[in-house]
């Protein structure tokens, strides 16, 4: 892995060393809500309208579109091109800022008066290139946040909006990716569907606490503990840490594709399996085969393990 760049993706969400990309904090007071569970890594809700899911969905992009139009206020062409960014990557940031708006535009036309509105936010960049850096995992998550909710969607016409939407989020990903940051612009021949729990650990410490209006509805999500591995890619024995009871077997459950590879946690230690590559996402289970809502205890955090043309890690 370039060093670089995982030091601006730290650096951008204000954590400590790592080589991976660490956890960031949960809030989970950010929005109100209590928990469902199910068995299943992705089915772990169940709505009583579409409308409740199409609010999560909005909620991404509330964060999202906020996220753009705060930077490019902040950053010029010169200041892009002053952090050794391409020329015409400020020009294509704009034009994805702009999806974002179209795509909160669309969903709060589709839920009319039940629409949620966007909080207050705090993004941790300091310059054009740890922007970039964090634009590459929102955009990941982003997809994987729309790929786990599709299946709750019961309005065929609302499904076809949200594939419409998370094929423009995966392009913006891979473009981000490939031409800003010089990655693969894809992890595999699969992306990651995340649950809403999951999705909602992830988004909670960009939403400040307090903030969204008392009038949106609530979401039935909750935040899990965080999880912080150590340095180390693919291969490497790294420290876990979390808080959480350690009195039972616990594991690293990794999250690639559609599958779940799981490694045991011993001594606070687990060893990264060889295989992963690209953004992957790891929580910390009781359960040593599948883990789901039920038995997650803490994460998770996104995994970046970039690699090159021929698939070995850099």
């Amino acid at each position: 892995m370039k060093t670089s760049f995982t030091a601006l993706v730290i650096a951008a969400l204000g954590v400590g060393q790592c080589q991976c990309l660490p956890h960031v904090v949960p809030r989970a007071a950010a929005i109100d809500g209590n928990s469902l569970t199910s068995s299943k890594q992705t089915r772990t809700h169940r709505f009583d309208t579409d409308s409740t899911v199409l609010n999560f969905a909005l909620t991404l992009e509330h964060l999202e579109n906020a996220f753009y139009t705060e930077a490019l206020g902040k950053f010029d062409e010169k200041a892009f091109t002053d952090a050794g960014l391409p020329g015409y990557a400020r020009g294509r940031f704009v034009q994805v800022g702009e999806h974002e708006a179209a795509h909160v535009a669309f969903l709060s036309g589709a839920l009319g008066d039940k629409a949620t509105k966007p909080c207050k936010y705090s993004f941790p960049y300091t310059d054009p290139k740890s922007f970039a850096a964090l634009s590459q995992v929102l955009e990941g998550v982003g997809v994987s946040a729309y790929a786990g909710a599709a299946q709750f969607i019961t309005n065929k016409d609302y499904l076809t909006a949200a594939a419409v939407v998370l094929s423009t989020e995966a392009r913006h990903a891979s473009w981000v990716a490939s031409a800003v940051n010089k990655f693969a612009g894809w992890s595999g021949a699969l992306d990651v569907p995340l649950g809403l729990n999951q999705v909602f650990t992830l988004a909670a410490p960009f939403i400040v606490p307090g903030s969204c209006p008392s009038t949106n509805p609530a979401l039935p999500v909750k935040a899990f503990p965080s999880v912080k591995f150590g340095s180390g890619g693919p291969g490497a024995t790294v420290s876990v840490e979390f808080d959480a009871s350690k009195d039972k077997a616990l594991f690293a459950v990794f999250y690639t594709g559609l599958s779940q590879v799981v490694a045991p946690i011993k001594d606070g230690q687990v060893t990264i399996p060889s295989e992963l590559r690209g953004q992957v996402y790891a929580v910390v289970s009781t359960n040593g085969t599948q883990a789901s809502d039920d038995n997650i205890v803490a994460g998770p955090a996104i995994l970046l393990f970039e690699f090159d043309s021929q698939g070995k890690l850099i």
